[in-house]
């Protein structure tokens, strides 16, 4: 039997006493570490959507407009779902179409956070990116201005011939891609037509995607609203899961970007007129570039 005198016990109970409560005190954050952040930044069009063929359907003032305003609430819910199974723990989705404002809130799923309406500066569509971000994915996407077997193929505004950025001819998924690339956030996956999800895989490898639809003599041939929804909800999972191997998008500085368009807009400070319809902007910095480039398109 062993033998402890009070005052052993009694020096032992101070000594353990202040320990177990510097612990009880100690924040939670220091006791076991928080998750990781996984952040994903979705940005949707309407022209790429499932069914869409004409303008006037992805138009406010169309009569068709609500049916695929529905069908893009539909699209971006899936692409959320998706990005939660495939291990996100935040989303944020900004409004890329038009004036910004074609997803209602009250449609989208309340675990993402949305961002709409028009936004000064550069970033346009990808508004709201930062270097917190793990992935981007693109909904509802098209090709650029002049490109065979296409849906409603155009370059930011239907002004735009073609934009390049030394020497890249580029879709809004290119240049959007090289806004995320600035941060060292990777494009995972894009939907829309197949003519966009060949441009887009061109440009930046074999990532993630779903062709909701083709091009047929001008004609749309496509998946039906739910089946869309269901595919990009499983691509777009499986592209989060496997985010890591996906790179960023990046071209060398400077940059030179060459601007063609049909009706010529006033210069951008530091730009230069080569020939009717056709401008040269040079700068180190891709944003300065986006400046530009909206500012004459």
């Amino acid at each position: 039997m062993s033998f402890r005198s009070p005052v052993v016990r009694h020096v032992t109970t101070l000594l353990v006493l202040p320990l177990v409560a510097l612990w009880l005190a100690a924040p939670l954050s220091a006791q076991s570490p928080s998750p990781r952040r996984t952040k994903v930044f979705i940005s949707v069009d309407m022209e790429g959507l499932a069914g869409v063929v004409n303008g006037p359907e992805v138009n406010p003032a169309g009569p068709d407009y609500p049916l695929f305003r529905t069908i893009m609430a539909g699209e971006t819910n899936a692409a959320i779902e998706g990005a939660f199974r495939g291990g996100a723990t935040h989303v944020l989705v900004r409004d890329g179409h038009g004036n910004k404002n074609n997803l209602r809130p009250s449609d989208v799923d309340p675990r993402a956070t949305l961002l709409r309406g028009l936004s000064i500066g550069p970033k346009n569509m990808m508004e709201g990116i930062d270097s917190t971000f793990d992935a981007v994915v693109f909904i509802g996407y098209h090709a650029k201005a002049g490109t065979a077997n296409a849906i409603l193929e155009h370059t930011s505004t239907g002004n735009v011939v073609d934009v390049a950025i030394n020497g890249v001819s580029l879709p809004e998924g290119g240049y959007n891609a090289l806004v995320a690339g600035l941060y060292g956030v990777p494009v995972v996956f894009v939907a829309g037509d197949r003519a966009v999800v060949t441009q887009i895989r061109d440009l930046l490898g074999p990532i993630g995607a779903v062709a909701v639809k083709e091009e047929i003599n001008d004609a749309s041939l496509g998946l039906s609203p739910q089946r869309a929804i269901d595919e990009i909800r499983q691509g777009v999972a499986l592209a989060v899961r496997n985010r890591s191997s996906a790179k960023r998008y990046a071209l060398p500085g400077p940059y030179t970007m060459v601007l063609k368009v049909k009706t010529e807009r006033p210069l951008y400070p530091g730009a230069q007129r080569v020939r009717e319809g056709e401008f040269t902007f040079t700068s180190t910095s891709v944003l300065e570039v986006l400046s530009a480039f909206n500012a004459m398109k």
